[in-house]
């Protein structure tokens, strides 16, 4: 699995957020002994540099008194992998730019819930293109380019090292009629073959629930193997307002309990492969 640039800057950001504690100096001290504006040090500790410099991150190991090469060269590598463009900034650019992919491409374990459409890493071509296609608002080119962005989005289920995804779908997710009968009923039977793959569990969150833990919208909770360099953060789907990425453990916790009943009140994964069955004869 290649690595992921976005990924690999917030792992340095947090390494050097954790050398500034353990060196007991606060943001602004350092900042002036650095000879820097103070909002410099907390864009990159906040992760919101575009290009890390291996000049930039030497200086504040200096600073911090980290001298143990085999930490100094590590950062060094995680600078330069830092800088690297990632596939999907290659391949489909101002299309697949958001941190969305970066962070997904790593993660080990993803657990979702969407209560509109069918999850993007699960959709038909068909599907996404009619979803795209709804707002009226987007040229065929456009949505040409975007569906193909989605379908390359989900190679991360089918590569050799896939995360484990497990998904709850809300019931009228799969009853609103996206695309028409035909596209509707493709994208039901192509739900019930992803359902039998060992890196996928599906669950559908019935109507007859009522009102559940996440009534707000979707989320997506992105978990990795070695959560002391990259903890676990959730990302948050705004629609036009933008995208939310939460990292303090405190919001993590709580998406997690959210997930978790979510997940105890929808079908079982048996009954959910059922309950798609039917919606699809029905389609027939």
């Amino acid at each position: 699995m290649s690595h992921s640039p976005t990924v690999r800057r917030r792992r340095l950001s947090l390494a050097l957020l954790q050398f500034r504690d353990a060196a007991g100096l606060n943001s602004k001290e350092a900042a002036k002994q650095l000879g820097w504006q103070p909002s410099k040090l907390t864009r990159i500790e906040r992760n919101e540099w575009r290009k890390p410099t291996i000049g930039d991150v030497m200086d504040m190991l200096d600073l911090y008194g980290v001298k143990d090469e085999r930490t100094r060269t590590a950062m060094t590598q995680l600078v330069r992998e830092s800088n690297r463009r990632g596939w999907w900034e290659e391949e489909f650019q101002g299309i697949l730019g958001g941190a969305l992919v970066g962070l997904e491409w790593e993660a080990a374990e993803i657990n979702s819930f969407e209560i509109v459409v069918v999850p993007g890493l699960l959709q038909t071509e068909a599907y996404a293109a009619a979803v795209f296609r709804g707002g009226r608002v987007l040229r065929e080119e456009e949505i040409t380019r975007r569906v193909a962005a989605r379908l390359a989005r989900q190679r991360i289920l089918t590569r050799e090292d896939p995360p484990s995804l497990a998904v709850v779908i809300d019931e009228a997710a799969l009853r609103k009629h996206v695309g028409g009968h035909t596209v509707m009923r493709d994208q039901l039977q192509h739900l019930r073959q992803l359902a039998e793959a060992p890196n996928i569990s599906l669950q559908v969150l019935p109507d007859a629930v009522g009102a559940h833990a996440s009534m707000e919208g979707n989320f997506t909770i992105l978990n990795y193997r070695a959560p002391k360099d990259d903890p676990s953060i959730v990302y948050v789907g705004i629609g036009v307002a933008g995208d939310l990425y939460l990292e303090q453990p405190e919001d993590v916790a709580h998406y997690r309990e959210m997930y978790g009943y979510l997940r105890a009140s929808a079908l079982s994964a048996v009954d959910s492969v059922s309950y798609i069955e039917e919606l699809i004869r029905h389609l027939k």
